[in-house]
């Protein structure tokens, strides 16, 4: 058995992490700081790339580097995570569409969603210019996608 951190498990389309709630993380209340939901929603998304075998460093580091940026994010914030919760973070990959991944995201406390986000990444050279994802990438998603086909159109 080796000592790696979780990266959280599949339970059909969906990457669940599980992520507890520390002292660090909340205002003088011992409520979760809304930026950090931010941070929380970035692990799920890396995780469930990370879980699917694509890795940042491997994306700088392959024969065409690329990495990410995040374009549009909207927040829905319906109830607060308190100190010491544990929390899930739920990631899906819905579709790719040209340069940009579509992802819906939710943090849950005991099955109760406590904030939901719908976030758009955008694929760039490393000079910033939006690109298509790799084919390897893209074939490495597919199957978790909310369209089985792949690549939606744009």
């Amino acid at each position: 058995m080796t000592d790696q951190p979780t990266a959280g498990r599949f339970e059909g389309r969906a990457h669940l992490l599980p992520v507890r709630v520390y002292y660090e993380d909340t205002d003088f209340t011992g409520v979760v700081y809304h930026a950090n939901y931010v941070r929380y929603f970035e692990r799920g998304r890396s995780d469930f790339l990370r879980s699917i075998g694509i890795g940042h460093a491997e994306l700088l580091e392959g024969a065409a580097p690329m990495a990410f940026v995040i374009a549009e994010m909207t927040l829905s914030f319906v109830r607060p995570a308190r100190i010491d919760d544990a929390l899930t973070v739920r990631t899906l990959y819905d579709a790719v569409k040209g340069p940009r991944l579509l992802i819906s995201q939710s943090i849950e406390r005991d099955g109760e969603i406590l904030c939901r986000a719908a976030v758009t990444a955008v694929c760039i050279h490393l000079d910033g210019r939006p690109r298509r994802p790799t084919a390897a990438l893209v074939e490495a998603v597919k199957p978790w996608l909310a369209e089985r086909t792949g690549v939606a159109p744009d």
